[in-house]
C-alpha cells in the first residue's frame, strides 16, 4: 500500500521521512502551497501586542512557523503569554522554537482528535473576562486542519466567555501546480487505487484535488482524513472508502498495519 501525503511541501517531506521509518511506502504529493505574506507589517505589529495577551492560538504549524519568522531582533515570548495550538504538528513547531512546555496548551494526549472543540476543552475553565486573544493563521478564507469552522467556533467560545479575539496572517496559501513527479504519482493512483491511499490533513487538500483531476473516479480510491470535517470532504469528492485517523506518523501507520484504518 503506497501512501500519498498531501500536506504542504515542508511538511509532507517529514511526514513522507516519518512513515517511511516506519516502514510504509509513502511519497508526497502536496496540494496545498505555502507562501509568506507580501506585506509582513501586520504581523510585525501583532508581535509588539504578545504582553498584552493572554494567549496566542496558532491553528497550524504554518502559522507557528510563519509568524516566528516575523519575530523583532531583541524580543522574546512574553512571560505569562499563552501558546495553544489545537495539534500535535503546531506544539512540534513551537517547542523547536524554544517555546517552554509549561508555556503551551494543547488537547489531552489521549484526546480523540485534535481540533478546536479538543482545545477549548483545555481553554474552557479559564477566567477569560476582559481578555484578549491574539488567532495567528493563513490568509485565504478556507483552512488546514478541521477548517474555518472550527476556528470561528472558537473564536465564538472565547468572545462568549468574555474574551477580545483579533486574527492576524501569518501566510497565503496558493494552490500548487504537480509537477512531472507529482502527475506521475497521481496517475498511478488513478490507474491502480487498490494500491493507493491519500493522507488528507485539510479540506482544502481535497478540493484541490478536485480540480487538478476534475474527471476522475474515486470511488475505488481509499482515504484517510484527520478530522470528521475532512474525512466528510472526501467523500462528497467521491471516495469510496474514508478513514478517520489521528494527524500522527505513528496513528497512521499503526492504522494501517493492523487494518484498524
Amino acid at each position: 500500500m503506497r501512501v500519498i501525503v498531501t500536506r504542504p511541501v515542508e511538511q509532507a517531506a517529514a511526514w513522507v521521512l516519518a512513515l517511511r521509518a516506519q516502514g510504509l511506502d509513502a511519497h508526497a504529493l502536496p496540494l496545498i502551497g505555502i507562501g509568506a505574506l507580501d506585506d509582513p507589517a501586520p504581523l510585525q505589529a501583532a508581535w509588539c501586542t504578545l504582553a498584552q495577551r493572554s494567549v496566542v492560538v496558532f491553528v497550524s504549524p504554518n502559522a507557528v512557523q510563519h509568524f516566528f519568522a516575523q519575530q523583532p531582533a531583541g524580543t522574546g515570548w512574553p512571560a505569562g503569554v499563552l501558546a495553544a495550538a489545537p495539534g500535535p504538528g503546531s506544539v512540534t513547531a513551537l517547542r523547536a522554537l524554544g517555546m517552554p512546555a509549561e508555556a503551551i496548551v494543547q488537547p489531552a494526549a489521549d484526546a480523540a482528535s485534535f481540533d478546536s472543540e479538543t482545545l477549548w476543552r483545555e481553554l474552557a475553565s479559564r477566567d477569560w473576562a476582559d481578555a484578549d486573544v491574539l488567532v495567528v493563521r493563513g490568509a485565504s478564507a478556507s483552512s488546514e486542519g478541521g477548517g474555518g469552522v472550527g476556528r470561528e467556533w472558537l473564536a465564538d467560545q472565547l468572545r462568549a466567555s468574555g474574551a477580545r479575539v483579533d486574527f492576524v496572517a501569518a501566510y497565503r496559501r496558493q494552490p500548487p501546480e504537480p509537477g512531472p513527479a507529482e502527475s506521475e504519482l497521481l496517475a498511478q493512483a488513478l490507474r491502480h487505487p487498490a494500491a493507493h491511499v491519500w493522507l488528507f490533513s485539510s479540506s482544502e487538500a481535497v478540493a484541490r484535488l478536485g480540480q487538478i483531476a476534475p474527471a476522475a473516479e474515486w470511488s475505488a480510491s481509499r482515504a484517510l482524513a484527520s478530522h470528521p470535517r475532512i474525512a466528510d470532504s472526501a467523500r462528497r469528492l467521491g471516495f469510496g472508502r474514508v478513514d478517520e485517523v489521528l494527524p500522527t506518523p505513528d496513528a497512521v501507520a499503526t492504522g494501517l498495519r493492523n487494518g484498524s484504518v
